[in-house]
């Protein structure tokens, strides 16, 4: 516990099982750990630019270059690890965003996230006496994937006035929601990444497969069972 509180040693004792020990679960937990930096350098790349790209898009670009400073920074050289990874965060974004139109890359990037939710969800090896259970299966996943998704509204959106009733704001809404995020923290520990990576950070299933070391046919596995899981926890709504 002590050690926890000291971040720098936790985080010192991180990059050694990394470095030492090839353990990818210290490497996610040092991703997690400067997430939050890099999606601050992803943030003030959109506000420099007349044109706005998209913000999830920027964010992605941060995450790759994030992952290849984690995989290339020596914590025996004298800068730290924050100095060492901006410029490369930053040069990632400012390349990716030469190589792709805003408005293309925008629409590659949720076309690609709801493709392989999608695929996650699919049916595999079900009966057809039994595709009327696995068309409620996949409804329900993406309904709890819509619901997870309303975290990604941006604060511009939702500061608009609307005088509309509106359904979200009822208490059963606010009561499911509040259901949902305590049961995510219930959840196995991959599991519990995956969704919260994917759905509150915005990170690709690509990535979340090379934070992790595991194949993107994996993470897609972990993310339907997740939302499985939860659909199970939260029947009493249905």
């Amino acid at each position: 516990m002590g050690l926890l509180l000291r971040k720098d040693q936790y985080e010192a004792a991180l990059w050694r099982k990394w470095l030492q020990e090839n353990d990818f679960e210290a490497r996610a937990r040092i991703f997690a750990i400067h997430q939050p930096y890099a999606r601050m350098l992803a943030r003030g790349e959109v506000a420099r630019r007349a044109v706005r790209p998209d913000s999830g898009d920027v964010e992605q670009l941060a995450y790759e270059g994030l992952l290849q400073s984690i995989d290339r920074y020596d914590p025996q050289g004298s800068a730290g690890f924050q100095q060492f990874a901006r410029m490369r965060i930053i040069g990632n974004i400012r390349n990716g965003l030469a190589r792709d139109s805003e408005r293309n890359a925008q629409y590659r990037y949720r076309y690609r996230a709801e493709r392989d939710r999608l695929r996650s969800l699919l049916p595999s090896g079900k009966a057809d006496g039994d595709a009327l259970a696995a068309l409620s299966d996949l409804a329900a996943g993406l309904a709890l994937g819509l619901i997870l998704d309303r975290s990604e509204i941006s604060e511009d959106v939702a500061s608009v006035p609307d005088e509309a009733p509106n359904a979200y704001e009822s208490l059963s809404w606010n009561q499911l929601e509040g259901d949902l995020s305590a049961q995510i923290e219930t959840l196995p520990a991959r599991e519990a990444f995956v969704i919260t990576q994917h759905y509150l950070g915005g990170v690709s299933f690509t990535q979340i497969a090379e934070v992790l070391g595991l194949s993107k046919g994996r993470i897609s596995q972990l993310h339907s069972a997740a939302l499985r899981r939860l659909e199970m926890r939260l029947s009493k709504y249905r």
